[in-house]
């Protein structure tokens, strides 16, 4: 089993935080992968694929959502995935990560977590304090996730 955090970053502060998460998901020997680098060809079964995008106009960046477009019609079936997204704290936004996840699921993928977001401090971030230490956290409730999924 490999891990990919394949991430789009327009400030780096999603960039950041498929860092921390990778950091979280090292017994996985996972990888952050920028969008425009990975190559959707090298997932296999049981591979775990989390996918973090910021929010750009209500939703994932248009990459992000290209990428999840060629995953549709059961092309992840097998593949354990989770989603995340980089937000403004604001009492009303958009839901990238709730929207990878759709897509993650319509793609065949099983689901081991819900959509997760983090959050900056203005449009341009940087992450508000104690976001890459949740990110690493939610790794490990990943890493647990799979644990779990593989202990009959």
């Amino acid at each position: 089993m490999k891990g990919y955090v394949v991430y789009d970053s327009a400030y780096g502060n999603t960039k950041a935080v498929a860092e921390a998460v990778v950091e979280g998901l090292k017994p996985l020997g996972a990888a952050a992968v920028s969008v425009t680098d990975f190559n959707p060809q090298n997932l296999e079964e049981d591979d775990l694929l989390v996918v973090g995008s910021p929010i750009n106009g209500w939703r994932p960046t248009p990459k992000i959502t290209e990428l999840l477009a060629q995953l549709g019609g059961d092309k992840l079936k097998g593949i354990n995935a989770a989603a995340f997204d980089t937000r403004v704290r604001f009492f009303i936004h958009g839901d990238a990560a709730k929207k990878i996840t759709k897509l993650l699921r319509e793609g065949g993928a099983n689901i081991i977590s819900d959509p997760t977001p983090f959050y900056v401090q203005g449009t341009e971030g940087p992450l508000r304090s104690g976001e890459l230490e949740k990110a690493a956290s939610w790794a490990k409730k990943l890493a647990t996730a799979l644990e779990r999924k593989a202990t009959p």
